[in-house]
């Protein structure tokens, strides 16, 4: 197994994780906003010169890195003379540090990479390929690999259909605690790729996305349940689409991606499910859920016709295997969650 695990993008981060496992195959980070933003928010934002010397150390350690420049939205920016010099420009500086690949979302830039560069071209999770023909299409443009939409990670119909349909290499992201079917995605990663990439950024009080995103699961816990993460115990029903596996959380420290490179490497994990989500600390704190008491659970996903209204399996399932630590001044904080865009 293959795993791809976040790095918080210094050098002593890197020893650090590096020194704490030896079941890691990559490492990724995002590179710097002044010149491809990223679909998240950066806790650290390396220069050309602290991203060679991190990609240096990866190599003496066996592990392979990887740079993630996926902004869904340039403002066409990357489409004028000016910003293709400028990228172009970035690119080859990374190209000659010797990364290994280079996550984008844009398909220009898939095409851009392909041409012109020897790097892996990865399509990123925020290009949203859920579907055989959507792959396709990232293939003629010159994708290595396609980190598949993680909105079909429990549709395993459209996992293989991807799949038989692409020589692409293919990773899944396995910890995103979003919403399924989120209403808020597309809009959501565009407002952060702008906050985080090159300017004007944008000057706003409050992320109403994340707010609204938050307000949703707190009233409706089994909405966690419905995200489409992937448990450490059932990555073997993954073996036959993939062997490569993505751990998402590049703004969390160190020993909490230790926890998870730990879990997924041995397929196995005792404890709260919310530890292994990359979600809001809130959700975090007010809720647990026994990752043991899942077990089968996707047995049922796998036949789900995902119509909720019909079916109920998971708030029958929440109900019973998600405890609330404390309600305590809950109901006050909901009412300044909805007060937040108004």
């Amino acid at each position: 197994m293959k795993l791809y695990v976040p790095h918080v993008g210094h050098l002593e981060g890197l020893e650090e994780l590096l020194a704490g496992s030896n079941d890691i195959y990559a490492v990724y980070m995002a590179g710097s906003p002044d010149h491809v933003g990223t679909g998240r928010t950066n806790l650290s934002a390396p220069k050309l010169e602290d991203i060679a010397i991190q990609t240096e150390y990866a190599h003496e350690k066996g592990v392979k890195l990887e740079v993630i420049l996926n902004s869904s939205c340039m403002g066409g920016q990357h489409l004028s003379p000016e910003g293709y010099r400028m990228i172009n420009w970035y690119f080859d500086k990374l190209n000659n540090i010797g990364i290994d690949s280079i996550t984008v979302a844009d398909p220009y830039l898939v095409e851009m990479l392909a041409r012109d560069y020897e790097m892996e071209v990865v399509v990123s999770v925020l290009s949203f390929v859920d579907s055989p023909q959507k792959a396709e299409f990232y293939e003629q443009l010159g994708a290595d690999t396609i980190v598949v939409d993680s909105a079909v990670n429990r549709h395993f119909d459209k996992l293989e259909a991807i799949k038989e349909s692409t020589s692409c290499n293919l990773k899944l992201l396995v910890n995103e605690g979003c919403l399924y079917q989120c209403p808020f995605r597309y809009a959501h990663f565009n407002f952060f790729s702008h906050a985080n990439g090159p300017g004007p950024k944008p000057n706003v009080v409050d992320d109403y996305y994340y707010y609204k995103c938050l307000s949703f699961r707190i009233r409706n816990p089994e909405l966690i349940l419905k995200s489409p993460w992937i448990r450490p115990e059932d990555i073997k029903e993954y073996k036959h689409i993939t062997d490569t596996f993505k751990i998402g959380g590049r703004t969390h420290f160190v020993n909490w991606i230790l926890n998870l490179v730990n879990a997924y490497a041995n397929e196995s994990y005792e404890g709260n499910l919310m530890d292994l989500l990359d979600c809001p600390k809130d959700l975090k704190d007010l809720f647990y859920i026994s990752n043991k008491e899942l077990e089968g659970a996707l047995s049922q996903w796998k036949q789900c016709e995902k119509v909720c209204s019909r079916c109920g399996y998971c708030k029958r399932l929440a109900d019973k295997v998600t405890q609330v630590y404390s309600t305590e001044g809950t109901e006050e904080f909901l009412i300044q969650l909805s007060c937040i865009g108004e």
